[in-house]
């Protein structure tokens, strides 16, 4: 049975892997992913809308977009958000859908990307290595105001660093996928 400081560290640590992934699909690859749109806000009746509110977004092969609003009359306001987004992709209107092309990457910019990568997944490294440091730091003051046993501040400790690695392994897993997907080309 695992401890409460162990389930609650557990907890952060998948915390902390969810917001990995969330900030490496903001990674840009060589594919077209709708999520590569997720940051576009588009001004809709003067309220800053998310794109996916106000259209709909499909990828109609591995290197384009489609975008269809539900409104032909926020074309115009669609087509000012995605150039001011920091994309790198010019929009084509047809007066009924917006196309979008996903550009090659250059092998420069794909090793850039790669660093990147390996930031901010060292980030969430230390993020992890963080959260099995509170937890020994609580093990401590349990241990000294004799809260909890020796053995048991062991046996709880030795159950922390084993999840520590686990999720070290998940995250060191994310960055290969990831710097595989982006040097595919």
């Amino acid at each position: 049975m695992a401890s409460p400081l162990a389930t609650a560290s557990k907890d952060n640590m998948e915390k902390a892997v969810q917001n990995l992934l969330g900030e490496l699909k903001k990674v840009r690859t060589g594919r077209a992913a709708v999520s590569m749109l997720d940051n576009i806000k588009v001004n809709y009746y003067g309220t800053p809308t998310p794109l996916n509110q106000v259209s709909a977004l499909s990828t109609p092969d591995a290197r384009s977009f489609l975008i269809s609003p539900w409104e032909s009359s926020i074309l115009k306001e669609i087509e000012q958000a995605i150039v001011k987004s920091d994309l790198g992709m010019s929009p084509m209107n047809d007066g009924k859908v917006i196309r979008l092309k996903v550009p090659e990457l250059t092998e420069d910019r794909r090793k850039d990307l790669v660093k990147n990568i390996k930031k901010i997944c060292e980030d969430a490294r230390v993020a992890v290595r963080m959260i099995r440091r509170d937890a020994n730091d609580g093990l401590k003051a349990s241990l000294k105001d004799k809260a909890i046993s020796e053995d048991d501040n062991k046996r709880q400790q030795e159950e922390v660093q084993k999840l520590t690695d686990d999720y070290i392994k998940k995250i060191d897993q994310l960055a290969v996928d990831k710097e595989k997907e982006l040097m595919t080309v």
